[in-house]
């Protein structure tokens, strides 16, 4: 898919342009793991280009290839990593694992990390243990698709599960199975999605004007990325109310790093918003809420489906 694993610098700025090809060439390594390599470009892009129209196709890709292989390994930018990794693990359902990897460093550059964490990715997808699932490999480690999230702009360890941890450790000679392997989301009966869904953040004393611009502009949903439970001020609770009884789903998530969501307060609280019949996104940060309101909206055509997809407050 890209990314910076694949990436070389230009006058323009670093771009992906090594081929999938290049980079299976360059770790030799890999050959211990798989007795058959097949490579397939869907992109070439950062994954701040990505669309999900991109990650549809590579979605496509995988169960088009499910009987042929024993799992697949998907280079992709870090950015948007963790959001490619939650549409697959929330729309496919296969017997073969799906794992992502990446790199914090170019090819080019001292200490390339992109080697290892491809060797890492390999043994994964190879695992007897590991035989379904969307995953992401960094680092040595192993994250569920769900829980997994970059966390650092630079450092090489960027990627982890807040409060969950990671599902194994590759060390050098062995593996270190932490929690289940499998799929942690409930599976939504969607791939390809043309719905819009903004996420609005919230901010001390902010007003309500860009939550009523997406109403305005029809969106969707919306997911509303709130104070420490699930909470936001009356005015943009008021917005919110407006925008449910217009028919637009909204989804309650937490700008906090890590925790489950609760409907404790008032006055604009989380209670105020479960009482409008506002979403709880549970603990999922709210890019991936994002992902799953657009599956949902894509799978569902009512307002209690979209609900019971995302579970109660």
């Amino acid at each position: 898919m890209g990314g910076t694993i694949a990436s070389t610098p230009g006058d323009g700025g670093a771009s992906p342009s090594e081929s999938g090809e290049a980079l299976i060439e360059s770790v030799p390594e890999l050959n211990e793991y798989a007795d058959e390599i097949l490579v397939d470009q869907v992109t070439q892009l950062g994954s701040f280009n990505i669309e999900q129209e991109h990650v549809a196709e590579l979605g496509e890709k995988a169960q088009e290839t499910e009987n042929v292989v024993d799992g697949i390994v998907v280079t992709h930018g870090t950015d948007t990593m963790e959001e490619s990794a939650y549409h697959l693990d929330l729309a496919l359902e296969l017997d073969i694992p799906i794992v992502f990897t990446g790199a914090q460093r170019r090819p080019d550059e001292v200490s390339a990390d992109g080697p290892a964490n491809l060797v890492t990715s390999f043994r994964a997808a190879a695992h007897d243990e590991i035989r379904s699932g969307v995953y992401v490999a960094f680092n040595e480690e192993l994250h569920a698709a769900r829980d997994v999230t970059k966390s650092h702009t630079r450092k090489l360890e960027t990627f982890e599960s807040p409060d969950k941890g990671p599902i194994a450790q590759f060390t050098r000679d062995d593996v270190r199975l932490y929690r289940e392997p499998g799929s942690y989301s409930k599976s939504i009966d969607a791939l390809r999605t043309d719905k819009t869904v903004s996420i609005i953040s919230s901010g001390q004393g902010m007003s309500d004007r860009q939550l009523r611009f997406a109403i305005e502009e029809g969106d969707d949903g919306i997911v509303l990325n709130g104070f420490g439970l699930g909470n936001t001020n009356e005015t943009l609770s008021h917005a919110v109310r407006d925008a449910i009884d217009g028919g637009i789903p909204v989804v309650v998530t937490s700008r906090s790093h890590a925790g489950p969501l609760s409907a404790i307060y008032g006055n604009g609280g989380g209670e105020t918003l479960r009482s409008h019949g506002a979403i709880s996104g549970d603990d999922l940060p709210a890019h991936k809420a994002r992902i799953k309101l657009l599956l949902a909206l894509e799978a569902y055509d009512d307002l209690e489906r979209i609900q019971n997809c995302f579970g109660e407050w």
